[in-house]
């Protein structure tokens, strides 16, 4: 019986929205824009803050990278003559902190030359990356076809290189590059393996790295880059020429484990500034990148969710005037059904019936949307976004609760009218 009186309620009140077609559609927007906002914001949200953190995993959450930077008080007066810079890392800082702190497992020493690639008639720019055959298994990076340098190459200083995929593919097109040889400045390099592709997107770590740059990287043995590219770097401003003598672009140390990296960051920082006078180098602890990310994600999801949840709090004012209009309307209508033996909880009933419907069918159909625009976004502006459960239910149960809130103060209003009044109603 009980639930034949609720069937019927809901009945009457659709029957009651269809009635004012146009009415109901356009209060139903505003629930469905704000629903679908919700779900959109937290996807595009979502999906910018993974791109963030999947640059910086890349990084390694074991790992310390220290960068050479030039010291901002390294002033010279513009003479036209020429003069060196001396800065930045150097092969014995390397040496120290491999042999000092017991927490470290590994160093990788870097250097870094911006250089034309070549292969017959094609071009490309990319960097050299002069480095060590155990350079993967600090970076989370893996050589997908050939190998990588090896003890041998670094002993011989031998003219071998690892293509990263992005050059690979713009060097060779569809040729098989393993076995062929490039030319890099003015000596040809012989190809003998292809890395992992680290996917297309431009998002930025706390290295300052796109994961494009890393596909257009070359790598090569560190002493072929220092035999062949020698150490100082030369750059024409103004007509005069400025050299900078720098012997290692990057070191990057592999801590025995996450927990570890703050306090071995300060024991290499303290160590670093023994030997350097001048602050030439920083340090970036990914670790410390990645918890950033993360707090950042969940600040930039509550702003973005409580703009959007703005939307819906509109939608439901929306429902309300609708309902206290309908309310007033229906006023003879109301004293019929309490004169014929209605009590006011159906009043209440059917009115929050309408309410809901409309919230729920709005919500139903923002969910659609809200899934919908996510994927035109990626489409369309080439955006990562991510699409979670959570944030569907969040923003159909606000809906919901929106429609019975909302329609909860009409309902009582209309139940509570006097009968007599309602029927001399006109």
């Amino acid at each position: 019986m009980v639930s034949f009186r609720i069937v019927r309620m809901i009945k009457l009140g659709i029957k009651s929205l269809i009635l004012h077609k146009l009415r109901s559609a356009l209060t139903v927007l505003g629930i469905i824009f704000g629903v679908s906002s919700v779900i959109a914001m937290l996807s595009i949200g979502e999906g910018a803050s993974w791109e963030a953190q999947k640059m910086i995993r890349i990084l390694g959450s074991s790992n310390i990278i220290i960068k050479s930077v030039k010291p901002p008080d390294n002033k010279n007066a513009s003479t036209g003559r020429t003069f060196v810079v001396e800065y930045g890392l150097t092969y014995d800082d390397a040496k120290r902190i491999a042999s000092t702190i017991p927490s470290v497992k590994a160093v990788v020493p870097m250097r870094n030359i911006r250089q034309d690639m070549r292969y017959r008639h094609r071009l490309a720019e990319g960097q050299v990356i002069g480095t060590v055959p155990w350079y993967p298994d600090i970076s989370n990076f893996r050589v997908s076809r050939g190998r990588f340098l090896t003890f041998t190459d670094m002993h011989k200083s031998a003219n071998v290189c690892v293509l990263g995929a992005g050059i690979a593919k713009k060097l060779f097109a569809y040729e098989d590059p393993l076995g062929k040889e490039i030319k890099i400045g003015s000596d040809y390099y012989r190809v003998v393996g292809i890395m992992q592709n680290r996917g297309g997107t431009n998002a930025r770590g706390g290295s300052n790295i796109t994961v494009d740059e890393y596909n257009f990287n070359v790598y090569i043995p560190l002493t072929t880059a220092r035999r062949r590219f020698g150490e100082l770097i030369v750059r024409r401003q103004s007509g005069s020429f400025n050299m900078e003598r720098i012997q290692l672009h990057q070191i990057n140390v592999r801590v025995a484990s996450p927990e570890l990296v703050p306090a071995t960051a300060k024991v290499i920082q303290n160590l670093l500034e023994r030997f350097h006078k001048k602050k030439d180098f920083k340090l970036i602890i990914p670790l410390e990148l990645l918890r950033q990310a993360e707090q950042t994600k969940r600040i930039f999801n509550v702003v973005l969710g409580s703009i959007a949840a703005i939307s819906l709090l509109v939608g439901g004012i929306g429902i309300m005037n609708i309902m206290l209009a309908s309310v007033t309307e229906r006023t003879r209508e109301i004293g019929i059904r309490r004169a014929l033996g209605a009590k006011k909880k159906d009043i209440v009933t059917q009115f929050l019936v309408e309410t809901v419907v409309l919230s729920a069918g709005g919500g139903l159909l923002g969910v659609v949307f809200g899934v919908t625009i996510p994927f035109l976004v990626s489409h369309f502006a080439k955006m990562k976004t991510i699409i979670t459960p959570w944030s569907l239910i969040l923003a159909f149960s606000i809906s919901a609760a929106i429609g019975i809130i909302f329609g909860l103060y009409p309902a009582r209003k209309a139940a509570n009218m006097d009968p007599i009044e309602a029927l001399r109603h006109e």
